[in-house]
């Protein structure tokens, strides 16, 4: 039995879906039961369940030989406790479980965010260290996390580190820009020469399936962490367009520099923290710097050692 964890979200689902194609059977462990306008992708065994409630957790890994943690809190918000508790101490939770259960393989869901300390990244590869200072609470629970992972012993383990996924069945990415987008509140940041990497929904789902497939006590892949991308880098703001043109909207027009944006960023994080706004503001440090510095990434690592190939 494979269990995928946060296998109500849009990457969970994808790996659901191209485990089921291949005659798996699958449990998924989600807060919250499939919807009508967001059916299941199969016949799965569902379990209900908070990845924070550690018996529940326990419960949902019994019987399973392999492992998708995928669940996160993706945001950027400046309140701490949110993403400890779900990020490090919900993935505290998968580990143990696991490890009580005897589960053969852990599949890590990571970020390439947790190597982002405030530089431009130009085909950065997994050799990169963690940063010193952190921008977001995201990436630096989930390198907390991940560093977790892959300290444990006692099963095999690796971490996935995929980059921007968008397409089909995205609820967040795209919608979210083309929202705001329509309510004019969208501006370029920086002089729009960034590349970026994003990475389509199918090839994130393939690489996790491939990395497990491969991972083995004998083999390269355990205890390792590996950038996945669809492998060619593009302007940001010119797809930001493309994106937009696709949905009758005009391309962005109004522009700040990176310095203008990372002010506004470090105030209106300074203002949520102190009057304990909820949500997430306009603008932070980290958005700046990936709206306006590049961020692509070498996956020379995943083909070598698991076969990985953006399709």
């Amino acid at each position: 039995m494979y269990l995928v964890i946060g296998g109500n979200g849009f990457l969970g689902r994808a790996i659901v879906s191209k485990l089921l194609q291949r005659g798996e059977q699958v449990r998924v462990f989600c807060r919250s039961g499939f919807s009508s306008d967001y059916p299941a992708p199969g016949d799965v065994d569902l379990v209900l369940g908070d990845i924070c409630d550690r018996e529940a957790v326990l419960a949902a890994c019994r019987d399973c030989h392999t492992v998708f943690h995928t669940a996160a809190l993706p945001s950027i918000s400046v309140h701490w406790k949110p993403f400890y508790d779900i990020n490090v101490l919900g993935t505290r939770n998968v580990i143990d479980a696991c490890l009580e259960n005897g589960v053969k393989k852990l599949i890590y869901t990571s970020s390439t965010s947790v190597t982002c300390g405030g530089l431009p990244q130009e085909n950065m590869n997994e050799t990169a260290p963690y940063p010193t200072q952190w921008l977001a609470h995201y990436p630096h629970t989930k390198a907390i996390a991940e560093k977790m992972v892959l300290e444990t012993t006692g099963i095999l383990r690796c971490s996935i580190r995929p980059h921007l996924i968008w397409g089909p069945g995205d609820r967040h990415l795209i919608p979210r820009l083309l929202e705001r987008a329509r309510r004019g509140k969208l501006v370029r940041v920086g002089d729009g020469s960034n590349l970026m990497d994003m990475t389509h929904i199918d090839n994130a789902a393939e690489g996790h399936l491939l990395a497990a497939d491969a991972l083995t006590a004998s083999g390269p892949v355990n205890g390792r962490t590996y950038f996945i991308t669809d492998g060619k880098p593009v302007n940001c703001w010119s797809r930001i367009d493309d994106f937009l043109k696709e949905h009758g909207l005009p391309p962005v027009k109004k522009s700040i520099s990176f310095r203008t944006a990372w002010r506004i960023g470090a105030v209106l994080e300074k203002l949520y923290q102190l009057f304990r706004f909820s949500g997430e503001p306009q603008m932070t440090r980290f958005l700046a710097m990936q709206l306006a510095q590049p961020h692509y990434f070498n996956i020379s690592r995943a083909k070598q050692d698991f076969g990985y190939e953006p399709q």
